[in-house]
């Protein structure tokens, strides 16, 4: 089963940042309306309530989606600098040639084609979006040993991993494995070049990260930052700027409601909608504080 059902993302402007995601990324529009009150409320951000919204799903058809909140920016927000959710992964079928859209895009390209090191299964490239979202797109070319991968079904296609930024991979996974049940791999070291570029690092200078997976879906990736990294702030009851929510689904909710009873922000409660499709949902906050969402399967 693969976990993975939304992130969703604050714009400053939803027309334009939904008409950019559907041009280059060949999205398209599943749902639209006003953020309700009790929604706003299992997040934390009452304020929230009454923005508008949309719903984004790839031209794959997959079930996993983008989606997109309007409330005002923070005008200090920087990228790569705040604990939370860091960045979103999409798997494509061509990274050059997804690579000469970007060109062509609103979006930024902040880190062209490259294979990871040691890697050589994975062909990723890195964009900013208009309001500075943090966007992998990512080419699969061979299976790894410890976990599946997703192979596209259309150019640029789902939602696959999460990124997350944190102040402690250690205590972040032991707290992700006890209160979402999944299974934490290494901590392993890594020249991060964006992270890198963000903190004015040289440019070989490692990082610790982690990827969490359930069985052999691997959805989750948590980023050790420098110590100059700091809560990311946001509006006083609105949700963070940028990436803000990880939406996930889980085949043993009933599991999940017990152990976190003292740890949501609200008690689950069923919700319509593409997202939650009338399935229980609830949310978390994880030691730095960053939202996430689950949801019965």
């Amino acid at each position: 089963m693969h976990l993975i059902r939304s992130a969703t993302l604050t714009v400053k402007d939803l027309q334009r940042s939904q008409s950019d995601y559907c041009q280059w990324l060949g999205y398209k529009l599943v749902e639209q309306g006003r953020i309700s009150p009790s929604l706003a409320i299992s997040w934390g951000a009452k304020k929230t309530e009454g923005c508008p919204y949309c719903i984004l799903q790839p031209a794959s058809n997959a079930p996993v989606y983008i989606r997109l909140i309007e409330q005002p920016l923070m005008p200090d927000y920087k990228p790569l600098r705040t604990y939370g959710w860091a960045a979103i992964e999409i798997c494509n079928q061509d990274t050059l040639a997804v690579n000469d859209i970007m060109d062509k895009s609103p979006f930024e390209i902040i880190g062209p084609p490259k294979t990871l090191d040691g890697i050589p299964e994975i062909f990723p490239m890195q964009v900013s979006g208009p309001d500075q979202e943090i966007v992998y797109l990512t080419e699969i070319r061979g299976n790894l040993k410890d976990y599946d991968l997703p192979r596209a079904e259309s150019l640029i296609d789902k939602l696959f991993i999460l990124v997350s930024a944190c102040s402690d991979i250690e205590k972040t996974s032991e707290w992700l494995e006890n209160h979402i049940l999944v299974s934490k791999g290494q901590s392993v070291k890594m020249i991060y070049s964006m992270i890198n570029k963000s903190f004015n690092l040289p440019n070989d200078t490692k990082h610790a990260l982690m990827t969490l997976q359930h069985e052999r879906d691997v959805f989750l990736q948590i980023d050790s930052y420098p110590d100059a990294a700091t809560p990311r702030t946001s509006h006083p009851d609105m949700l963070p700027p940028c990436t803000a929510i990880g939406s996930f689904v889980h085949p043993d909710f009933d599991k999940l409601a017990e152990i976190n009873k003292a740890h949501w922000i609200t008690p689950p409660t069923h919700r319509d909608g593409e997202i939650y499709k009338g399935k229980r949902a609830a949310t978390l906050r994880d030691p730095d504080g960053t939202l996430i969402e689950l949801i019965e399967a």
